[in-house]
């Protein structure tokens, strides 16, 4: 028996192989041996604290703690053979990168803890929503920022040399940078908008023919969604080059009230009617009035019209036409008449009597007078 343990393959006696096998079947069993300290052991002693830091803390180092073991288990077993001396770089290089890979991973998971368990809630109780908005642009970069690190760190010490992978990168990174210029020109508006802060989540605005609510803002594109219900993605520097209309900062969206009264309407009845428009207006919950008068003498009509505001969420249309039926029942109340295009005109008879007015009611009188011819 002791014969076969001594027998070769691969450079390896048969022994040499069954140890390296033991000792990655022991790993994978020493992580079953360290879950179960974790689920049973350590999660219910931490369940008994009155602070969650500690049982953040369990969740953040559980996985990464279980990887680097298995890492190091497997690499322990590895080495216990006998390698040719590129086969020994190779395993302690790639061993030693999912060990650095395995801390930044770590590092993620406590960026991630301290965002969603810290700084969401300080956020939350604040009356700006400006750190809102920064919150996840924040944690995104940050994590980013770890990985590539983590990255470099972890090349470096696997062998690599570093600073010719940096260097190509940086000339790739110029032509894609080039290539790119769109993207980081939206990149560079995100900034903007969060610097500038022209507007916030869930204001109104008015932006290249399109009006709606801003839903989300991202770090590259601002999410809308418009009065007629569709949503509609606009580029980040779309803000940077185009004029930007906060609808919901200013008074509201400014609409027109205007009527013609027949010009048979005594001067009192046409008081009477602007007080009526007037007073629809500064009742009504979604409008505000900013300016009221008797216009003009049109062609047709004495002229009332009101400039208001349409306040609130909802859309310009409905609150208009609630508008125009409180003036429409109104006036039909009062007996106001509204004016509609007419004409006199005045036809000489065929007599020669004086001209007689006609009166036509939008459209033109056709009976006219026609000359007559005499016989010699």
């Amino acid at each position: 028996m002791s014969g076969f343990f001594k027998q070769q393959y691969y450079g390896n006696t048969v022994a040499e192989w069954v140890t390296a096998g033991a000792v990655i079947l022991g790993t994978f069993i020493g992580i079953k041996v360290v879950y179960f300290v974790f689920s049973r052991v350590i999660r219910k002693l931490t369940e008994k604290t009155t602070t969650r830091l500690d049982d953040v803390l369990v969740d953040v180092v559980e996985s990464p703690v279980v990887a680097a073991i298995t890492v190091g288990g497997i690499w322990i077993g590895v080495r216990t053979l006998n390698l040719p001396e590129s086969g020994v770089r190779l395993v302690d290089g790639a061993s030693l990168f999912c060990i650095v890979m395995c801390i930044t991973w770590v590092f993620i998971r406590v960026i991630d803890a301290v965002f969603a368990e810290v700084l969401a809630p300080l956020a939350e109780k604040t009356d700006t929503d400006l750190d809102d908005q920064l919150l996840p642009v924040a944690r995104k970069g940050s994590k980013l920022i770890v990985w590539v690190l983590g990255t470099i760190v972890a090349l470096n010490n696997a062998g690599y040399n570093v600073g010719a992978v940096l260097a190509g990168l940086g000339i790739g990174g110029l032509a894609l940078a080039m290539a790119a210029r769109d993207t980081v020109a939206n990149v560079f508006g995100g900034v903007t908008v969060f610097a500038d802060r022209p507007f916030a989540v869930n204001d109104r605005i008015r932006i290249s023919g399109y009006e709606g609510f801003v839903r989300e803002i991202g770090i590259r594109s601002t999410r809308i969604e418009t009065m007629d219900g569709p949503y509609v993605i606009i580029p980040n520097a779309r803000f940077s080059e185009s004029a930007v209309e906060n609808v919901s900062i200013a008074a509201g969206l400014r609409s027109e009230c205007v009527v013609g009264l027949t010009y048979d309407t005594e001067a009192p009845m046409v008081q009477r009617a602007k007080d009526i428009v007037e007073k629809i207006i500064e009742d009504h919950a979604e409008t505000k009035l900013w300016d009221i008068g008797f216009e003009s003498f049109g062609d047709f009509s004495l002229n009332i019209r009101a400039v208001y505001y349409v306040t609130g969420e909802r859309r310009p249309l409905p609150v208009q036409s609630e508008v125009n039926m409180a003036v429409l029942e109104q006036f039909t109340a009062e007996g106001l008449d509204f004016a509609f295009p007419t004409q006199t005109l005045h036809v000489q008879s065929e007599a020669g009597d004086d001209a007689k007015p006609a009166k036509t009611n939008g459209k033109r009188a056709i009976d006219q007078a026609r000359p007559t011819q005499k016989s010699p």
